[in-house]
């Protein structure tokens, strides 16, 4: 068998024609590719960030860390799988129109088991968007998961109807529907802000001042014919009950009572302490509900906030609240 000559001398070399050569070319391709693949299967992929559609909020900007701000409540009629459901969107004008609603879950069923917050189930704050009429109420449920409540809608007008709740197993929720009052509707201006506002012959006034994105204090002091009261009577398990609502959208603020009766710390007036959250500037209109002598009055203000921070009002002996603390 005869050996074929290989030829050492590359000038005598056949030349290579195109076919060739695009075959080299391509498998010398796939070759680098398959390394490449292998080093990176080995080394991984470099870290790369979250798609901005998969970044959580965190909680509020008040936190300092980041993530978006928080929603605030009220907003919506439905979030975290339950659904504020009225039996009707639209009623006409009357002193005690029934309402009914329900409260659904991720399943559409009706839910019958409740978290009490103070000392109820469910709290029914029902609001004009032009915030001139207020009330906050305790509906009935029954066997069925269906609340029910007459309201007093004697003006007509669009309202907001906003249920405050905890379900078994589940978190704090403000859910929040549109409710249309048929008739004769004359809206009216935000009244000015003011820190003092009468009801019934009782003066409150308030003292604080809020910081937008932050937890501020404030203070509501009940008196009586200029004279202090310090005998308030417990209501929903504090002294005194406060819904704070931005008025540009109806937000529904978070605000808690500090201390409760019965602590051997809090005392029965006349000022109640709260912890406001105002989630920007602007402005707003706060209800404080507060019983004694056996009735409960709601005293009412406008609150605005100003942009950036403010600096809180002096404290301690001797100490006077600059102009315009407590607006």
């Amino acid at each position: 068998m005869v050996e074929p000559e290989l030829n050492d001398n590359p000038e005598t070399e056949p030349p290579m024609n195109a076919t060739t050569k695009f075959a080299g070319f391509t498998l010398g391709l796939a070759a680098v590719f398959g390394i490449a693949l292998a080093t990176g299967a080995v080394l991984g992929p470099e870290p790369t960030d979250a798609p901005a559609h998969d970044t959580h909020a965190t909680g509020p900007a008040t936190d300092g860390g980041p993530g978006a701000e928080e929603l605030p409540g009220g907003l919506l009629v439905t979030s975290d799988g339950y659904t504020l459901s009225l039996d009707t969107t639209q009623t006409t004008a009357g002193p005690n129109a029934p309402l009914r609603f329900r409260i659904l879950d991720q399943q559409g069923a009706p839910v019958t088991r409740y978290v009490r917050s103070h000392d109820k189930d469910l709290h029914l704050i029902v609001v004009r968007r032009d915030m001139a009429a207020f009330q906050h109420v305790h509906p009935v449920l029954d066997g069925s998961g269906t609340w029910s409540v007459p309201l007093d809608l004697t003006r007509a007008g669009d309202y907001r109807v906003f249920a405050d709740f905890t379900p078994e197993g589940g978190e704090d929720l403000t859910l929040g529907a549109d409710l249309r009052v048929a008739g004769a509707y004359d809206p009216r201006p935000l009244p000015v802000a003011t820190s003092a506002a009468t009801v019934n012959g009782y003066t409150v006034t308030l003292d604080g001042a809020v910081t937008p994105g932050r937890s501020s204090t404030v203070t509501l002091s009940v008196s009586k014919d200029g004279k202090p009261v310090t005998d308030l009577q417990p209501y929903l398990g504090a002294y005194g009950h406060l819904v704070a609502l931005r008025a540009a959208d109806l937000a529904y603020l978070h605000v808690h009572p500090e201390g409760h009766p019965g602590d051997g710390v809090t005392p029965a007036g006349p000022g109640i302490t709260f912890s406001v959250t105002a989630p920007s500037a602007g402005d707003y209109r706060l209800f404080l509900d507060f019983q004694h002598e056996g009735v409960v009055r709601t005293a009412e203000f406008t609150l605005s906030v100003p942009s950036g921070a403010q600096t809180a009002a002096p404290t301690g002996p001797g100490a006077t609240p600059e102009p315009g603390h407590g607006h």
